[in-house]
């Protein structure tokens, strides 16, 4: 069974800065690709910032330039440092990740999620 855990969420005022976690554990073969999705009250989830299994990065333009992703791949791990945050950056931070283990290739997996409330 594999599992993503997120960590980092909270309360921050505008400006401030999060760096959040996401550790995945389990029978892992391989990833081939992890990141954030967020999800806001009453709106759609969205991609926030991915490693993708290309090799290369998404990150949504709304983020570009105050948001990194960054990840330690030894660890199974990957971060969103998450700079001069904005009220519309308050959402629920998911990790997800496309996970092969011995008997499943290509699982998509999901995190419980993380809060992120940023005040004006």
């Amino acid at each position: 069974q594999v599992q993503l855990v997120e960590s980092g969420g909270g309360l921050v005022q505008a400006g401030g800065s999060l760096r959040l976690s996401c550790a995945a554990s389990g029978s892992i073969f391989s990833i081939s690709a992890m990141g954030w999705y967020r999800q806001a009250p009453g709106k759609q989830r969205e991609l926030v910032a991915m490693f993708t299994s290309g090799g290369g990065t998404n990150l949504a333009d709304s983020v570009k330039g105050r948001f990194t992703i960054s990840r330690d791949s030894a660890k199974n791990t990957v971060y969103l440092q998450m700079n001069s945050l904005k009220p519309e950056d308050t959402a629920v931070y998911y990790c997800n990740a496309e996970v092969t283990t011995k008997h499943f290739s290509g699982m998509d997996i999901w995190g419980k999620g993380t809060l992120v409330t940023v005040s004006s």
